[in-house]
């Protein structure tokens, strides 16, 4: 078994995101990750891969992606659509 591992900065280059985006989704538990030590986040190659699936978004056979609309002129906007 081949298994890497990837710091932050080296997992956010991978997947071409922001470490802090990463950070963050691993300290809220949506991202996959391990501890090391004292706290230290680290990813393995498989974390990486089920990352990208949990964000992938496939076409057919979905329901209309929600559409989220912030202030007044957009909620008069969505009246009229």
């Amino acid at each position: 078994m081949k298994l890497e591992f990837f710091e932050p900065a080296e997992a956010a280059t991978v997947l071409k995101c922001s470490e802090a985006w990463l950070r963050d989704g691993a300290a809220k538990g949506e991202f996959p990750h391990a501890v090391w030590g004292k706290g230290k986040i680290v990813f393995t190659s498989v974390h990486l891969r089920e990352i990208a699936e949990l964000r992938e978004v496939r076409s057919g056979g979905a329901t209309a992606p929600t559409v989220r609309m912030i202030g007044t002129r957009a909620q008069a906007r969505q009246k009229f659509s």
